[in-house]
C-alpha cells in the first residue's frame, strides 16, 4: 500500500484540505469530534468530486451509445479478419477514427475518480495508524479517531482485530455489523444501477456482444465490491456508498430525460412527450426540442418508437419541424408505416367483400325476377308439344358437355311428355 500511496501523494494534501474545510463547517453545527461532522465531510467531498466530473459523465454517455451503434460493424470486422489479428486491429482503429469514437471515453469518470479514492483511503489509513497526513495535524487526528459512525470508528475495517477496535473505543460486534450493512448496501446499489441500465436504457432492436458484457458486469461488480469492501475503512465505505447512490440517481435522471434510442426508456419518454405536445400544442422545453429535431432529421432511419411518435402527432393534426418545434398540420399529411414506408394519413379504400356462390346465385335470381316479363302470344301448338321442345333443348345442352340443373320439383334428365288429356 505504501507504493500506491506514494504514487498518489500529490493529491493527498488537497483531499485532506477539502475534508478539513468541510469539517470546520459541520463541526460548528454537530460538534468537532462527532461522526456527523466527519461523515458529512466525506459525503460533501464525494458530491464536490462528482459535480466536477459531470462533463466527463456526459462524454461517457455519448461514448457508450456510440460503441453500441458500432457493435454490428465491429462484429463484421472480427468475423472477416478472425485469422489476422493485426489487420483486425487496424480495421478497428480505422473504424474508431472514421466515426470519432474513443473506447476509453466510457471509462473516464472512473479513471478520473480513482486518484481521489486512493488519496482518501490513504488519509483514513493514516488516521487509523495515528499518523498525521497533509493538513490533518495532531488535534484533528485525535478528533477523527474519536468520531464514530453508528458506533463504528471512522478508520476501522471489517477485518481489524478486537484489540485495535477497542483501542479506538468501540466493540468488534458493532464494527462488523455496521461494515457488513454498508457493504451490502454498496453492492446492492451497484447491482441496481447496472440492472437499471440493462433493462431500461439499452437498444433492444440490436443484439450485440456489448449487451452480454454489460449483463455480465451487472453480477461481477457487486461481487467485487463485496470482496474488496471488507478491507475498506468505514470512511471509505461511506465514500463509496455515497458515490454509488449519486451514480444511481444521476443515471435515473439521464434515463428519464435523455434515453438511449430504441430502448424501453425512449418508448416511455416519447409517450410522455406525445401527451404533453398534444395537450399544449407545442414543445416547451429546449431538451425536448433537441430530441424532436434529432427524430425529424433521421427520416426513414427512425426506429419503431420514433415512427409511432411522429404518426401520433400527424393523427392529432400536428407536424414536427426540422428545428424541433411543432405546428398545426394537415390531418392527411404523410405518415410512416411500421416498416418505414411513407403512407397517407387518410384511411385506405376498403375492398368489397367477396360473396359466396350461393349468395351470387340468389342475387342473380332476384335480379331475374325483378326484370319485366315480355308478353307472349299464345301459340297454336298443342300443349304436348311444349314438353317435347323442352326435352329437345335439354338434350342439346347435355350433348354440349354442360350439366343442367333440375328445376324445383322435377327430376334430372329429359322429362317424358305428358299425354294429352282427354276432353
Amino acid at each position: 500500500m505504501d507504493t500506491i500511496a506514494s504514487l498518489f501523494s500529490f493529491i493527498t494534501t488537497p483531499v485532506s484540505w477539502v475534508i478539513v474545510q468541510f469539517h470546520s463547517v459541520y463541526g460548528a453545527l454537530f460538534g468537532p469530534d462527532t461522526g456527523w461532522a466527519w461523515g458529512l465531510s466525506i459525503v460533501s467531498l464525494v458530491i464536490l468530486i462528482r459535480i466536477c466530473l459531470i462533463p466527463l459523465f456526459v462524454k461517457q454517455i455519448k461514448a457508450t451509445r456510440a460503441m453500441q451503434t458500432l457493435q454490428p460493424e465491429m462484429k463484421k470486422i472480427q468475423e472477416r479478419y478472425k485469422n489476422d489479428k493485426q489487420r483486425q486491429s487496424e480495421e478497428m482503429m480505422k473504424l474508431y477514427k472514421d466515426t470519432g469514437t474513443n473506447p476509453l471515453s466510457s471509462c473516464l469518470p472512473i479513471l478520473a475518480q480513482s486518484p481521489f479514492f486512493f488519496a482518501l483511503y490513504h488519509v483514513l489509513n493514516s488516521i487509523a495508524s495515528n499518523d498525521t497526513i497533509g493538513v490533518i495535524n495532531t488535534s484533528l487526528l485525535e478528533s477523527a479517531q474519536k468520531a464514530h459512525i453508528v458506533g463504528a470508528p471512522l478508520a476501522v475495517k471489517f477485518t481489524d482485530s478486537s484489540s485495535k477496535v477497542e483501542a479506538l473505543g468501540a466493540s468488534l460486534t458493532d464494527v462488523r455489523v455496521v461494515t457488513a450493512v454498508m457493504i451490502v448496501l454498496m453492492s446492492a446499489s451497484q447491482f441496481f444501477t447496472q440492472r437499471q441500465l440493462m433493462t431500461k436504457n439499452v437498444d433492444t432492436t440490436v443484439k450485440t456482444p456489448f449487451m452480454q458484457q454489460q449483463k455480465m458486469l451487472m453480477y461481477v461488480f457487486p461481487i467485487m465490491f463485496a470482496v474488496f469492501g471488507i478491507n475498506f475503512p468505514v470512511g471509505v465505505l461511506v465514500y463509496w456508498l455515497t458515490t454509488n447512490v449519486w451514480t444511481m440517481g444521476q443515471q435515473m435522471y439521464v434515463i428519464h430525460n435523455n434515453p438511449t434510442p430504441g430502448s424501453k426508456a425512449q418508448a416511455s419518454y416519447l409517450e410522455r412527450l406525445h401527451k404533453h405536445v398534444t395537450s399544449h400544442g407545442k414543445v416547451s422545453r429546449r431538451r425536448d426540442r433537441a430530441i424532436v429535431k434529432a427524430i425529424v432529421a433521421k427520416g426513414r432511419d427512425r426506429n419503431e418508437f420514433e415512427r409511432k411518435f411522429i404518426n401520433g402527432l400527424t393523427k392529432a393534426g400536428l407536424a414536427a419541424q426540422a428545428d424541433g418545434t411543432v405546428i398545426k398540420g394537415d390531418t392527411a399529411a404523410v405518415v410512416e408505416a411500421d416498416d418505414g414506408t411513407p403512407t397517407t394519413g387518410t384511411p385506405k379504400r376498403q375492398q368489397p367483400k367477396r360473396q359466396t356462390k350461393a349468395q351470387r346465385q340468389s342475387a342473380a335470381k332476384a335480379a331475374g325476377e325483378s326484370e319485366p316479363k315480355t308478353s307472349l302470344t299464345k301459340s297454336d301448338e298443342p300443349e304436348d308439344a311444349k314438353p317435347a321442345a323442352a326435352a329437345k333443348k335439354s338434350d342439346a345442352k347435355s350433348g354440349s358437355g354442360t350439366r343442367s340443373k333440375a328445376q324445383s320439383g322435377q327430376r334430372k334428365g329429359p322429362q317424358r311428355p305428358k299425354s294429352p288429356s282427354k276432353k
